[in-house]
C-alpha cells in the first residue's frame, strides 16, 4: 500500500511541478519526466539541488512534497516497529504465564518423558 501511495504522489507531484515551473524554467522542467526526477529527489528528501523551483507556487509544492516524503518514511517505520513491540510484549507475557518447559525458539511446551 505504501509503494502504491508513493507512486501516486510522485506522479501527482511531477504534474504539479511541471505546470508550476515548466514555463519559468524550461531547461530544468522541460517535460513531466524531468519533473519526475525532481519529485523522486524531493520525496525521498535527498534534494540533490540540481533542479529546484524558483516560483512561489513551486516552492510551496516542493515544501509540501518534502513533508509528505518524511511522512512516507515514518509510516512504514512506525508500522514495523509497532509489530516488533507487539511481538516482544507477547513473548514477555508468555514467559510470565507460560510453562518453564517451553522451547525458546518456537514457544511450544516440552513434554517430560520418564
Amino acid at each position: 500500500m505504501t509503494c502504491f501511495l508513493t507512486i501516486m504522489i510522485l506522479v501527482i507531484a511531477s504534474f504539479l511541478m511541471f505546470y508550476a515551473e515548466g514555463h519559468h524554467q524550461p531547461e530544468a522542467f522541460p517535460n513531466i519526466l524531468a519533473a519526475f526526477w525532481w519529485a523522486v529527489a524531493t520525496l525521498t528528501t535527498v534534494g540533490y539541488g540540481d533542479v529546484y523551483p524558483i516560483t512561489g507556487l513551486g516552492k510551496f509544492i516542493s515544501g509540501m512534497i518534502a513533508i509528505i516524503g518524511i511522512g512516507l518514511v515514518a509510516l512504514p517505520t512506525g508500522l514495523i516497529s509497532a509489530g516488533f513491540m507487539e511481538k516482544i510484549h507477547k513473548e514477555k507475557k508468555q514467559n510470565k504465564t507460560g510453562s518453564k518447559h517451553t522451547c525458546p525458539h518456537c514457544g511450544k511446551d516440552f513434554h517430560e518423558h520418564s
